[in-house]
C-alpha cells in the first residue's frame, strides 16, 4: 500500500471518529440508515429515485473526487451517489431543497468556468479538481463531503459502501466476535455466529 493510500486510510479513520460531532447526531444517522435500508430493499434498487441522470453523474463525479479510486475502491465503486439519493428522499429530506439548490449553483459555476464542457462529470479529473478548489468552502461542498463519508462507511445494505469497500479501506471486518461470557446472550440475534470451535 502506498503512503498516499495509508494517509487516506488514516484520514478516514479520523473522520469516522469525528462524525459524531458533525451536524447530524448518531440517532439521526441511525434513522437515515434504517430508512435507506428500507428503500434499498425495494425493487429496482440500482436506479436513482430523485437525481436525474445528469445530476447523478455530477454527484458521482464529485463524490469520486472526495474519495477517489486508487489501489482501493473509492466512492464511485462504493455506490455513494446511490446512498445520497436514498437519504435525500428519506431521513434527510429536509436537506433536499438546499442540496438541490447548491447543486444548481455548483453546475452553473462549473459551466461558467468551463464553457467548453457540458457538465462537471464531463471534465477531465484534473479539471474537476481545479474547479473544486474554487468551491470547496461552500455549504454544498460541505454537505456533499459529509454525505460521501457517511455513504462510504455505512452498512452496505443502506445503499452505499458497496461490497464493504469503505470498511476494507479502514481494515474493519463486519463479524460477530465475542469471548464468553460476553455476547452469547445475542446468539439468537439474526446474523450472530459464535467463533468456530466455541460453545454457544
Amino acid at each position: 500500500m502506498t503512503d498516499e493510500s495509508t494517509s487516506r486510510r488514516s484520514a478516514l479513520k479520523g473522520i469516522a471518529v469525528s462524525l459524531g460531532l458533525a451536524s447530524l447526531s448518531w440517532s439521526e444517522l441511525a434513522r437515515a440508515a434504517h430508512d435507506a435500508h428500507v428503500a434499498a430493499q425495494a425493487p429496482a434498487t440500482a436506479t436513482y429515485k430523485l437525481l436525474s441522470a445528469t445530476d447523478a453523474a455530477d454527484v458521482e463525479a464529485l463524490t469520486s473526487q472526495i474519495i477517489p479510486s486508487d489501489d482501493t475502491p473509492g466512492a464511485r465503486e462504493a455506490g455513494v451517489s446511490f446512498f445520497i439519493d436514498i437519504v435525500l428522499g428519506s431521513i434527510l429530506a429536509h436537506w433536499r431543497s438546499g442540496f438541490e439548490a447548491g447543486l444548481r449553483e455548483f453546475q452553473q459555476a462549473c459551466r461558467t468556468r468551463n464553457p467548453d464542457a457540458p457538465s462537471f462529470a464531463a471534465l477531465s479529473p484534473a479539471r474537476q479538481v481545479e474547479f473544486l478548489r474554487t468551491v470547496d468552502t461552500t455549504q454544498f461542498f460541505d454537505q456533499s463531503r459529509l454525505l460521501t463519508l457517511c455513504g462510504m462507511l455505512s452498512m452496505p445494505k443502506y445503499g452505499g459502501n458497496r461490497d464493504g469497500a469503505g470498511w476494507k479501506m479502514l481494515g474493519f471486518e463486519d463479524q460477530h466476535v465475542f469471548d464468553a461470557p460476553f455476547g452469547y446472550y445475542d446468539r439468537d440475534y439474526p446474523g450472530f455466529a459464535a467463533e468456530p470451535g466455541k460453545q454457544s
